[in-house]
């Protein structure tokens, strides 16, 4: 068959694809609209009975938006806060966030409490249109119909920005409402948290915030083909989609566990952005500095009682969201010496000649779980592109890491990579250029 014989057949399927989803899932598109359109005029007045906020409602708002770090994605750089338009990439192509502000025309003025909710619980507009998954509401559907209601209140006090919404770029059929119900019908189903009775309170409010508005899982947990989150282990870890960031299993001790760290530890990193036991960089640094490090002391305890109780699970010897090789022996002599002269050359200065460190300014690479983790993915990118601590009221001056990308070889990087990741007692699988390529 001819290259243009493939082209054809290529876009006759996949309309034939799209028209077998859109047969399945229009009664779905269109249950969702007339839920919507059925709504009469006074269900809408009751959503807003009796719903005048207080101060406390939007206080309550404010800090309630800071945990689901909304600004973070509806916050263009440069932009107006809350007005959207930045745009996030997906496999399947570009979504941008929607205007959050009190404009009437283009953002969410004209929005009653109930619609705001849909949105958070169903994925669901004020319109009816189905959203995008990029808007984490398989997270946010744990999200208390009182917690949202506050969430709108503070929405409403922000200063009203004119600024329509841009149109996603999403390669077809992903950009057809009968595909995103197809999605629908597949991997989400609206919830509600239900407290563990078995469990403390503290646990009980850590498992809302990292469950929920936290949407932890969204970073920390496998993908499959479509999109969706997989894998049978909660927050279990995965490559973060377009970003060549793993973000590392919060079950696993040999990647990012912590039921072995003092609870403490994991407040100061969640709060500061560095502990005794770790750092945050990459998109975790955005997290702390944009959400975790403005959370209540008694919060980031209860997220850190959550984390630190959940099922231990042992490490996958090969992860399919990171095709990288399984341990195995020893890297060639040649490419560990090569390794060895780059480190001396560049690294030593800083993280010591036997790997060890300098206190809290620079990480020791000897033991550290985030260089010998099956993923090579976070080093090579640290690498590449530098490492920085994000700037908090805790750690208002941190150390970073310049980039090395643009003076080292990809072949140069997958060495001393190798050599940091089997030399003073590492023991971890070499570090493919392959890898290197794809880091950066």
């Amino acid at each position: 068959m001819t290259t243009a014989a493939w082209k054809v057949a290529a876009v006759i399927g996949g309309v034939a694809i799209a028209a077998a989803m859109a047969l399945v899932a229009w009664p779905h598109v269109r249950g969702a609209r007339d839920v919507r359109d059925a709504r009469s005029a006074q269900a809408v007045a009751q959503d807003e009975a009796g719903s005048i906020a207080t101060p406390a409602d939007v206080t309550l708002g404010a800090y309630l938006a800071r945990a689901g770090n909304c600004e973070g994605c509806h916050t263009e750089r440069g932009g107006r806060p809350y007005a959207g338009g930045r745009g996030i990439s997906t496999p399947f192509g570009t979504v941008h966030s929607s205007n959050l502000t009190p404009d009437v025309t283009t953002g969410i003025g004209a929005w009653s409490q109930g619609d705001f909710w849909r949105a958070l619980h169903h994925g669901q507009s004020k319109d009816g249109r189905l959203l995008y998954p990029a808007f984490p509401y398989p997270e946010y559907t744990l999200v208390t119909r009182q917690d949202a209601d506050a969430i709108l209140a503070f929405l409403r006090t922000q200063p009203a920005v004119t600024q329509a919404n841009k149109a996603h770029q999403l390669r077809f059929p992903y950009n057809t409402q009968a595909a995103l119900a197809a999605w629908r019908i597949l991997f989400f189903k609206p919830g509600v948290f239900e407290p563990d009775a078995k469990q403390s309170a503290h646990w009980n409010r850590g498992a809302y915030l990292v469950r929920g508005l936290g949407h932890c899982q969204a970073c920390h947990a496998p993908r499959n083909g479509l999109g969706a989150t997989s894998g049978d282990v909660e927050l279990s870890g995965g490559l973060i989609p377009m970003q060549g960031w793993y973000a590392p299993s919060l079950a696993a001790s040999s990647e990012a566990g912590v039921a072995d760290w003092p609870t403490q530890d994991v407040v100061d990193l969640l709060k500061t952005g560095k502990s005794a036991r770790g750092s945050a960089m990459g998109p975790m640094a955005q997290v702390v500095w944009r959400s975790t490090q403005h959370l209540s002391q008694d919060d980031l305890h209860s997220m850190a009682v959550f984390l630190q109780q959940l099922p231990p699970q042992l490490p996958p010897q090969l992860r399919q969201t990171v095709a990288e090789p399984a341990p195995s022996s020893k890297a060639d002599s040649s490419l560990l010496a090569r390794g060895a002269i780059i480190y001396r050359d560049q690294c030593s200065a800083c993280h010591g000649e036997q790997g060890q460190g300098a206190g809290r300014a620079y990480a020791p690479l000897a033991g550290n779980r985030s260089v010998t983790m099956a993923s090579p993915a976070n080093l090579v990118r640290v690498i590449v592109s530098g490492g920085f601590l994000p700037a908090t009221a805790g750690n208002p001056r941190p150390f970073g890491m310049p980039p090395f990308g643009h003076t080292l070889s990809d072949a140069d990087i997958a060495a001393v990579a190798t050599f940091v990741r089997q030399a003073w007692g590492n023991s971890a699988a070499p570090v493919p250029v392959l890898a290197v390529m794809r880091g950066r």
